[in-house]
């Protein structure tokens, strides 16, 4: 078995833990709002099945989520760093 690229494992990094918690926000949201009492901007009622709303829903949370996480991660490394360490930087110096 080959060794993971760096890359997989952080495109793993993101995407597990953010598919977890589209899992929770899913049940938070869906304890609170019912899918067959949802409109449209327009006031038209959303004529979709409770499932397919839970479902959209859930894939949407997803993206959103595993987006911070991804812009995330990508502001905390800089592209020169070949092993993508995270930047340490010193606090800053008030002049005196």
């Amino acid at each position: 078995m080959s060794t993971p690229t760096t890359f997989t494992v952080r495109a793993l990094c993101i995407l597990w833990p953010s598919f977890l918690m589209a899992g929770v926000l899913e049940m938070l949201v869906f304890s609170v709002v019912d899918p067959s009492s949802l409109q449209w901007f327009g006031g038209a009622p959303v004529e979709w099945s409770a499932s397919a709303v839970y479902t959209v829903a859930f894939f949407v949370f997803w993206a959103v989520i595993s987006t911070a996480g991804a812009l995330t991660q990508m502001l905390v490394t800089t592209p020169s760093e070949g092993d993508h360490t995270p930047v340490r930087r010193s606090a800053p110096r008030w002049p005196s």
